[in-house]
């Protein structure tokens, strides 16, 4: 039998293993930066100091450190109004990209089995959902991305701190952490990558009652039945994969779906989203959330939504009101006033094509500067920005023509200017755009003949300049996969008859776009036929 006094001493040794363990990991400092004189390049505890542990952030940190920099990190998340947090790797990997997609994906299988499978000759019995199980597999995988985030970090030699960073002065830096403890860092340059956070509507009960893509990708209950509020594609992705859930799923849109994008794929999606049975709540805006009945166990709360129409105040009954309208960055956070750093009365930084700000060595990236709001350009700009400082490197971020996809319900992918745009910067007489109906083979099996109806792809060309393509639209299955590729096209200033030189792989959906001959301006009917 062994005693108690032993059972404490062994426990105390292995704490005491543990915790050299965690704080070799997360504590480890790099050896200094040495000239090749063999002294400091300059006095200051670090060569770059990057705030925001979000992709891009880690990518110019870790790109930083191979090539020789002394780098650190630091990350703080401040808990959202209904209490949620996450670990380091920013708003993609914990409230964002991954389990975003990871829900859409749950949503897609639900709609093959409801819709696709028994047409394959699949014998499918009752279709139903746990929506915990869903949730606590995500988060495992979140979690275990974490993890590995701090690892690389210590491989990589740049140190980490989980803590709030704010300016003293323009090289000098404190963190405070969790339990109020600070720090001191001084740095030669810096990079501000804090991302943004949702934003609330000032109306009574909104931050009390409702929540944001901070909470629901961790949402312990069942949401019931849903409003989501807002017309960006946060709100419209989250509604689709509620809907495709089986979840009794509502939209407020104040205006227009989807501003700034392509007004025609936009409205595609609107159209494909109300067939499905989802309700839009058009014209509309909360005026105050009242709650009736509190969440208890696995069990919703019940709430009342105030809302105005037309200037007339009108009520409904929903488990869950998720906003999605708009983010802030977190440009206050930093004590911008400290170093005198500039930003629009948004939050947004104003830089160059550099990404240097209005101070001589800070830099900005990522979703707190007017570019799009999308990680693999926060990690392209992170990464090209530590090159340039770094290793003499020339190379910019292309901010045009970037590839992105919306995962509604009807995916949207798209690269390069919208017809709207193209239009306002060329003119109207020097834009030709191709288009085109289109019914990928995976669904011609489908039991409703209007399931792919909304399937549409066009090409937006510049005409004036060599039919060259400067704007490339496609709604259908596999979105970004088809759009990711297409990309390096327009990217390498491809022309209307480059694409029509390209071997469609038949068949598949991504071969519309080397097969398209209809134009807008013929007039001709887009409806297509497969062979």
């Amino acid at each position: 039998m062994i005693s108690v006094s032993t059972c404490r001493s062994s426990v105390r040794t292995i704490f005491s293993l543990y915790s050299a363990v965690v704080t070799k990991t997360f504590s480890m400092v790099p050896e200094e930066n040495m000239s090749e004189t063999g002294e400091r390049s300059h006095d200051f505890n670090f060569d770059l100091a990057v705030l925001g542990g979000g992709s891009g952030g880690l990518a110019c940190a870790k790109e930083a450190a191979k090539l020789g920099a002394k780098v650190v990190v630091f990350d703080f998340v401040d808990p959202s109004p209904p209490k949620t947090t996450w670990g380091v790797g920013g708003t993609c990997l914990n409230v964002g990209c991954i389990p975003k997609k990871l829900m859409h994906t749950a949503s897609i299988y639900g709609e093959v089995v409801k819709e696709e499978a028994k047409q394959y000759g699949w014998i499918v019995g009752e279709r139903s959902h746990d929506w915990r199980t869903m949730v606590t597999n995500i988060q495992n995988h979140i979690k275990s991305q974490n993890w590995g985030i701090r690892v690389d970090l210590r491989e990589k030699n740049v140190t980490y701190y989980n803590e709030r960073a704010s300016f003293v002065d323009s090289h000098t830096l404190k963190g405070v952490n969790k339990r109020g403890a600070e720090r001191t860092v001084t740095a030669d340059k810096f990079v501000l990558a804090m991302g943004g956070r949702p934003n609330y509507p000032d109306v009574p009960g909104a931050k009390e009652n409702a929540i944001t893509s901070d909470d629901i990708f961790s949402l312990k209950y069942h949401p019931g039945k849903t409003l989501c509020v807002g017309a960006s594609y946060i709100s419209l992705e989250c509604a689709g994969f509620l809907h495709g859930l089986g979840i009794d799923t509502s939209v407020m849109v104040r205006s227009i779906l989807l501003r700034g994008f392509d007004r025609e794929c936009a409205e595609k999606i609107g159209s494909n989203m109300e067939a499905s049975g989802m309700k839009f709540i058009n014209q509309a805006v909360p005026s105050r959330i009242e709650c009736i009945k509190e969440a208890v166990d696995n069990n919703p709360p019940e709430l009342r939504v105030f809302y105005k129409i037309n200037g007339e105040e009108v009520s409904d009954t929903f488990n869950t009101v998720l906003f999605a309208i708009g983010r802030t960055p977190l440009t206050n956070k930093i004590n911008p006033e400290a170093i005198g750093l500039k930003h629009d009365p948004n939050g947004k930084v104003p830089v160059n094509e550099e990404e240097l700000t209005n101070v001589d060595n800070v830099y900005a990236i990522g979703d707190i500067i007017n570019a799009p709001e999308l990680t693999p350009l926060a990690i392209q700009s992170g990464r090209l920005l530590a090159r340039r400082l770094y290793s003499n490197s020339k190379i910019l971020t292309d901010y045009i023509n970037v590839p992105t996809t919306v995962f509604t319900p009807l995916e949207y992918g798209s690269v390069g200017l919208s017809e709207e745009a193209a239009i306002a910067k060329f003119g109207d007489d020097n834009i030709e755009v191709y288009h085109t109906k289109h019914t990928p083979t995976e669904q011609v099996l489908r039991s409703d003949p209007d399931a792919s109806s909304h399937n549409f792809a066009k090409l937006i060309v510049n005409s004036a300049d060599n039919d060259r393509v400067i704007g490339l639209h496609y709604l259908g299955p596999n979105a970004g996969e088809i759009t990711g590729g297409f990309g390096l096209g327009l990217i390498m200033g491809a022309t209307k008859s480059d694409f029509d030189r390209v071997v469609g792989i038949h068949p598949t959906a991504s071969e519309v776009f080397t097969t398209m001959s209809i134009t807008k301006r013929s007039g001709q009917s887009i409806d297509v036929e497969d062979c």
